[in-house]
Formats: structure tokens, C-alpha cells, sequence
């Protein structure tokens, strides 16, 4: 395995964390993950987001994580993340060959707030003036798949919970309630919440469902009874406190998988 870090801009504080397989032989070209992680825009938990790239690297594909811009990095923050995402997707494209990565198979997997950026970026990837942002076409961005993990979706849903850090996201809620913002041209889309998670209420994942159901995009949804906010992998790999190892729980990578399979 080869593993590159990727600035995205000069003067940037984010960067592309590759994972990519290196075969003896030739073996063709493997589907790729962007892995978004989490970390209420204030940081991100880079064990968790290795750990994440790595079970899919495992499971034969080319393995990214993005950290993008936080809070504390500019105000407000969004949409940045998601602009970052897109010019991650385009670096993909662009090194396809070099990096083996079978174009027609680029998915990115976004968790608590990684989930916010991910259903977002899923919502503009096709908008004329989020590309003219972005310094990219919708050719280059668009990808196969998004999968999104307990995921923050609309502030109207309980989260964030408070006026301040919401003006340091954004200073149009509308804007960043990906909910509201859904079309038909959506990208598939797979999303796993716990109905218990405590802390970005499952409301938020019903709320994207019912709207990409409302607009014809292929949707699949699980709602597992037990499990706190964050559980990564859900097996004792990201366990990071008692009650965060659950098997149960960790059948979505499975299920997300499968899905991904079915989508050929």
C-alpha cells in the first residue's frame, strides 16, 4: 500500500489522505471511497477516519479521507467543505490512471457532519455556480454513490443546537439544509442512523430520505434500534468507549456494500 497526503489548495489547511493498493500484477482498476469524517466541524478524529479508509481499502478499493476546513479556520465555513470535497472527487478523475481507479465507481461516505458535507456536495454536484466555485465541471464531480452515517443534515432538525456555532457555519440556514435541497439528479444514496443517537437526532437522516424518496433518487435507509452518536465502524476497531462496540450495528458496511454491488 502506498499512502499520500494531497494539499487541495496553497495556503489551505485541507488535504486528501490517500490509501491506494499497489498490485504486483494487473489486476485492472478498483472502485475509490472518499471518507468524510466527522468532528462537529471543529476538528476531526483521524484515527477513526484511517481506520474507515482502511476497511475499504481491505475490501479492494482505492481508500481516501478528506479533512477539510473547520470552523475555527474561516467564518462562516460553508460552504467550503463541500467545495473541498469537489475538488477532491475532481483529483480522483484526474489521476485515474496513475492511481487505478475505475472512474465509473467513485463513491464518498460521510459521517455525522462529513454527512452534512456529503449530502450537500450530493445536492450541488451538478449546480452551475457551486462548479464555477469549485474550479470544476459536473463531469468530474459527480460520483457513483454517496453513503451517509448518522448523518447532520438540516439545523431545523436539533442540530447544532445552539445560535452560536450555527453562525459559524453559516449565515443562511436555508442554505445549508440539505433536506430542502435535494433533486432528481441526486446520486444514489444509502444512509444508517441509530433511532437512540442522542446527540444528531435521527430526524435528520428521516428528513433527507423522505426527500430523496419525495424526488425519485435510488435510496436506501436502516434505522438500528441501539448505539450512540459516532460509531464509525461499529466493531471494536473504532470502539471508543463501552457500548460502541456492536455487532449488530456494524452489518451496515455490509449492507452498504451490498447495495453498492447492486447498483452496477
Amino acid at each position: 500500500m502506498k499512502t499520500i497526503t494531497l494539499p487541495l489548495a496553497p495556503n489551505s489547511p485541507a488535504y486528501l489522505q490517500a490509501y491506494l493498493r499497489q498490485p504486483a500484477t494487473d489486476t485492472g482498476t478498483y472502485p475509490a471511497i472518499i471518507i468524510v469524517p466527522g468532528g462537529a466541524y471543529t476538528h476531526i478524529p483521524e484515527q477513526q477516519a484511517e481506520d474507515l479508509a482502511l476497511a475499504w481499502s481491505a475490501r479492494g478499493y482505492q481508500a481516501f479521507f478528506l479533512r477539510y476546513t473547520f470552523s475555527g479556520e474561516k467564518a462562516p465555513l460553508l460552504p467550503t467543505p463541500v467545495v473541498e470535497l469537489a475538488k477532491s472527487v475532481a483529483l480522483l478523475r484526474r489521476n485515474a490512471s496513475a492511481w487505478l481507479i475505475d472512474t465509473d465507481h467513485i463513491f464518498v461516505a460521510g459521517f455525522s457532519v462529513g454527512g452534512h458535507i456529503t449530502a450537500l456536495f450530493n445536492d450541488l454536484w451538478h449546480d452551475d455556480d457551486f462548479n464555477q466555485l469549485a474550479g470544476t465541471t459536473p463531469y468530474e464531480i459527480k460520483p457513483r454513490a454517496v453513503i451517509l452515517s448518522y448523518p447532520v443534515i438540516t439545523p431545523a432538525a436539533g442540530y447544532p443546537t445552539d445560535a452560536e456555532t450555527l453562525a459559524k457555519w453559516t449565515d443562511d440556514p436555508d442554505q445549508i439544509a440539505a433536506d430542502k435541497r435535494v433533486t432528481p439528479r441526486n446520486v444514489a444514496t444509502f444512509i444508517w442512523v441509530t433511532a437512540e443517537d442522542p446527540l444528531v437526532p435521527v430526524q435528520n437522516a428521516l428528513a433527507y430520505a423522505q426527500a430523496s424518496i419525495a424526488n425519485h433518487v435510488d435510496t436506501e435507509l436502516h434505522v438500528f434500534h441501539q448505539g450512540p452518536h459516532g460509531l464509525a465502524l461499529a466493531n471494536q476497531v473504532t470502539a471508543w468507549k463501552p457500548g460502541t462496540n456492536l455487532p449488530h450495528v456494524a452489518h451496515w458496511m455490509d449492507l452498504a456494500e451490498e447495495w453498492l454491488h447492486e447498483l452496477d
